[in-house]
């Protein structure tokens, strides 16, 4: 069945204001105080969003839809489905903590253009694993993007030895992103666990992963003194919720629209980005930083559209 308008129309605004969120976050995380490390920020931010995830939670499971819990789920189809979200818990931990520093190290503007490359780890996957063949436009739209990456990666040289080692670790945050996306996807179908459900569970674990971490590698009188520093948490607490909206808001999108749509429209945060950067950060936005995020959203797009066209027409 096709999509209700109005239901489209929510799907598309809801997609809208994830590109707003997408934009602001990386201006977020580098406005936070100095002296604290990613690490700790990641931990926190991870904790807050896990406080704004209680509700939805507890609301679901009041009411009829009781999703995953539900009496009637077989037992084994739940702890199947708890080890996914377990598994890539731990990796969305991994990808908050290396989001939150490549864009202290890469930069706002080029962390958020190596991370709006998202659809290139996404063909290889769909490549490798699920044996999806890519036509030779996608192939070649797929190679630009690559050269339009090295040549940001390089800051416009071209040169080698102008390589950014912050900006490839980058392309880790798209990576791990798209590692989990894939297996959440695959489970989702089968089971009747909820958006807000995977949200608090996926929440939970990143908080519980990188609090161990940071209690193995930081000394605990540090972590109380980053827990009671107020500017610090306050910026904390603003990435935390903006980053737990733009989750619930996706996953609500998603629902009404095709992920290739939504996808399209949330391509040009990077712009955004950049804006604010200049504005907030006082961070310069060079020509090649430019050039090279134009290519790569024409790349982006035109392989969403590629893909698009391949998909059947629902009835």
């Amino acid at each position: 069945m096709r999509a209700q308008p109005n239901s489209s129309k929510t799907g598309v605004m809801l997609a809208g204001i994830c590109l707003v969120i997408l934009g602001v976050m990386p201006i977020i995380a580098n406005s936070r105080p100095g002296g604290f490390s990613a690490l700790s920020f990641a931990f926190f931010l991870s904790v807050w969003q896990l406080v704004f995830s209680l509700p939805l939670l507890l609301r679901g499971i009041a009411s009829p839809d009781r999703g995953i819990f539900d009496a009637a789920v077989d037992p084994a189809t739940r702890r199947r489905t708890l080890t996914v979200l377990v598994s890539t818990g731990i990796i969305f931990g991994l990808s908050t903590y290396a989001y939150v520093l490549a864009v202290e190290k890469a930069g706002a503007v080029s962390a958020a253009i190596a991370i709006v490359s998202y659809p290139l780890f996404a063909i290889l996957w769909e490549t490798l694993f699920l044996g999806r063949r890519k036509s030779v436009f996608e192939l070649g739209l797929t190679g630009l993007l690559v050269i339009a990456l090295f040549y940001l990666a390089t800051g416009g040289t071209w040169r080698i030895d102008g390589f950014s080692v912050w900006f490839l670790f980058a392309l880790s945050v798209p990576f791990l992103w798209s590692v989990a996306h894939v297996i959440i996807k695959e489970m989702l179908g089968r089971t009747p666990i909820t958006p807000a459900q995977i949200t608090f569970i996926r929440v939970l674990v990143s908080s519980v992963f990188l609090g161990i971490v940071v209690l193995a590698t930081t000394d605990m009188r540090t972590v109380l003194d980053d827990l009671a520093n107020l500017p610090f948490q306050a910026f904390a607490l603003a990435m935390g919720l903006v980053y737990y909206v733009e989750l619930i808001l996706w996953f609500h999108a998603v629902r009404t629209i095709d992920v290739s749509l939504a996808s399209s429209i949330t391509v040009p945060w990077p712009v955004l980005t950049m804006v604010l950067a200049i504005v907030f950060l006082g961070e310069p936005v060079a020509i090649y930083q430019v050039a090279a995020f134009v290519i790569v959203a024409v790349s982006i797009y035109g392989l969403i559209l590629a893909d698009a066209r391949k998909r059947p027409v629902p009835a």
